[in-house]
């Protein structure tokens, strides 16, 4: 098998493997493919956490098992090792016979790294590993934020007007509602994201002002946690916390708040708000932070470092004046553009 045949089957791993993107928390998502003669016989992903992992459903969709002993094993993650919800698929690729194997990345949560590809190689198999591991690694980026980390994998969101602005100078008398810069097309991307996620964060004020219901509803999927960031605790019930199946959690510096709508955590004065909401995801175990504004939250991630990726949509409106957008210092991902939009994802260094 060549360099290239090798690219392009773990590539099929990555697009079976993003199917399930936003299902599989806490797992990591994975694809596999089974090859014989240079032809994929068998291909597989992980659905959800508690159902069966890629290399088994791969394994298992191959009609003649006779052929897997000369056929080539391609997972985009190193298969795990461990009993868990699963048996090891490192187990169940050695009982089948399947004799040689080819791994995107490695698993480098404390439960596997490195122990999958050892139990391959200790049995007589023949494993080769970091094919397309930059574009393996950025499937699961969640994933391996948190537990290289130890904190969520956090993206910030938002959208501008040509001239840089977040909003519009609001009245005492404007109604709650968003100030749209994009159109519906963006729209339902941002709800595809979200379906992404696993928690979602605004201020008070944007909560105050826009009044969004932070859910999953032009997009099939899971609405994510939600949370607000209030040092006051003030947070008057708004439609945000209807049409939702998410929990609510306010983050706030006020013991004496009074949450009727979800339930609070207690931010100490000694130390960024970002740090301990990032500890507090850490602790519940979620992986990822969509983060929706405002322009306070998002400058104030910014300034502790404590960001990943940036999406900013920018519109042809100006503004002129009103609520400043954060500036970021990151890597341009990629540019695209809408019929009157175009959204720019920026990476942070390192992430």
């Amino acid at each position: 098998m060549t360099e290239t045949e090798d690219i392009k089957f773990m590539r099929r791993c990555i697009e079976l493997a993003i199917k399930a993107e936003g299902f599989t928390f806490p797992n990591p998502m994975v694809g596999s493919v089974i090859v014989y003669e240079g032809k994929i016989i068998g291909e597989g992903y992980h659905l959800r956490s508690g159902e069966s992992h890629a290399e088994v459903n791969a394994i298992n969709s191959v009609s003649d098992k006779t052929k897997l002993k000369s056929s080539k094993l391609y997972v985009n993650l190193e298969p795990c090792s461990h009993f868990g919800k699963t048996p090891p698929c490192s187990d169940y690729i050695i009982s089948n016979g399947i004799r040689r194997i080819v791994i995107g990345t490695t698993d480098t949560s404390e439960k596997v790294s490195g122990r999958g590809a050892k139990k391959l190689l200790d049995a007589g198999c023949e494993v080769k590993t970091g094919v397309v591991e930059a574009e393996c690694r950025r499937l699961n980026r969640r994933f391996f934020t948190f537990h290289e980390k130890k904190r969520p994998y956090i993206t910030l969101k938002w959208a501008q007007s040509a001239d840089g602005y977040l909003d519009i100078i609001r009245s005492d008398d404007h109604k709650p509602e968003p100030t749209w810069i994009t159109g519906k097309p963006e729209r339902v991307l941002v709800h595809k994201w979200r379906a992404s996620e696993q928690a979602i964060l605004v201020g008070a004020g944007t909560l105050r002002a826009d009044e969004p219901r932070l859910n999953v509803r032009e997009w099939k999927g899971n609405d994510p946690l939600k949370l607000i960031l209030s040092s006051s605790g003030f947070v008057r019930k708004a439609s945000s916390f209807n049409d939702t199946d998410s929990r609510v959690v306010v983050f706030t510096h006020n013991s004496d708040a009074e949450i009727r709508n979800g339930m609070k955590v207690i931010l100490e004065e000694s130390e960024p708000s970002s740090v301990q909401i990032s500890r507090y995801l850490y602790s519940c175990g979620i992986q990822s932070l969509f983060i929706e504004g405002g322009a306070e939250v998002f400058n104030h991630f910014i300034s502790t470092g404590l960001w990943d990726e940036a999406r900013i949509f920018s519109g042809e409106d100006y503004f002129r004046n009103g609520v400043k957008a954060p500036l970021i210092n990151g890597i341009l991902s990629s540019k695209t553009f809408f019929s009157g939009s175009s959204l720019e994802i920026y990476l942070k260094n390192g992430s």
